[in-house]
């Protein structure tokens, strides 16, 4: 409703409207704005470009100089490095350091490696589990296992789970990955994948984040297959767009007393009265026999 309140200002030029946000502007402003304006991406400042604003900090008045601060750049390398491109919290990083420290007999706040990394602990995660960065770690994840990378499947498992995402949540995405992406090349990869699920509902975090690495991992080595993906997506189209005729009287089932006289199951073969337990007959609609939906890998035996 704000938003929808700017738009006639906006439109009619009263309000040349400037905005800046962390967020993605995509998510967070409507349609209607979003189509009234040009949109400018800013990139995370480089890890020598947070290092200079460090250094211009130590050497205005209006900054720490008055705090007569010793640090190598080696230190100060690495506080610009886990601030993860925020300026802001490396800034307030090496304010803490310098606040925290005393002076030494040489009349010098001498700020270690030890010293900066208790004041800068965690890295910041450039990660938020319902913007953005949710949908764009959450697709790396699943293209790293369907790609048979584990290493980068663990890496964005743990972006993930340091940006404090749902770990059942994961835990589906690695089901959907064992049926989807490995399916028939190996089926155990489905019990593997369900399995971890419930134990992760059961154990929860933080022990959760071990069973999530072993079925993903599992995931991402096991071979793939995406037959039946493809094959119930063919068929679900066919029977949504397309007449697709009657199921054979064959093959139904006579529920009722008296069906019989009208086919229902008339003339069905049984499997398991035959060699091999396995039959020819009809099971497809006269409309759809010869349609394959299920097309085998040449490198799957089953």
């Amino acid at each position: 409703m704000q938003q929808d309140a700017l738009l006639p200002f906006v439109e009619d030029g009263t309000i040349i409207l400037i905005g800046a946000t962390t967020e993605n502007p995509y998510f967070e402003v409507n349609k209607a704005l979003i189509s009234r304006a040009m949109i400018f991406r800013l990139e995370p400042l480089k890890i020598q470009d947070i290092y200079k604003v460090l250094k211009m900090s130590l050497e205005r008045e209006e900054g720490l100089k008055t705090f007569n601060v010793k640090i190598q750049d080696e230190t100060l390398k690495k506080i610009a490095q886990v601030s993860n491109g925020d300026v802001r919290t490396a800034l307030n990083g090496l304010e803490v350091a310098v606040l925290t420290t005393k002076v030494d007999r040489d009349g010098y706040i001498h700020i270690t490696n030890e010293i900066a990394a208790n004041s800068v602990r965690n890295r910041k995660a450039i990660f938020d589990k319902n913007g953005e960065s949710h949908y764009d770690n959450i697709s790396a994840f699943i293209k790293s296992m369907r790609g048979s990378d584990p290493d980068a499947t663990i890496f964005y498992l743990a972006r993930a789970i340091n940006g404090g995402e749902d770990p059942v949540f994961l835990a589906r995405r690695i089901v959907i990955a064992a049926a989807e992406d490995v399916g028939m090349a190996n089926p155990e990869a489905l019990v593997i994948a369900t399995s971890a699920m419930q134990a992760v509902k059961m154990v929860g975090m933080p022990e959760a984040r071990i069973i999530l690495s072993e079925a993903a991992v599992y995931i991402a080595t096991s071979a793939k297959s995406n037959a039946t993906y493809l094959g119930i997506n063919k068929a679900i189209e066919d029977v949504s767009t397309k007449d697709t005729g009657e199921i054979p009287m064959h093959i139904r089932t006579a529920c009722a007393e008296g069906m019989e006289q009208f086919g229902y199951g008339q003339g069905y073969k049984y499997p398991h009265d035959y060699p091999g337990h396995i039959v020819e007959q009809q099971y497809l609609p006269d409309t759809m026999i010869g349609t394959k939906y299920y097309i085998k890998d040449d490198t799957i035996i089953n």
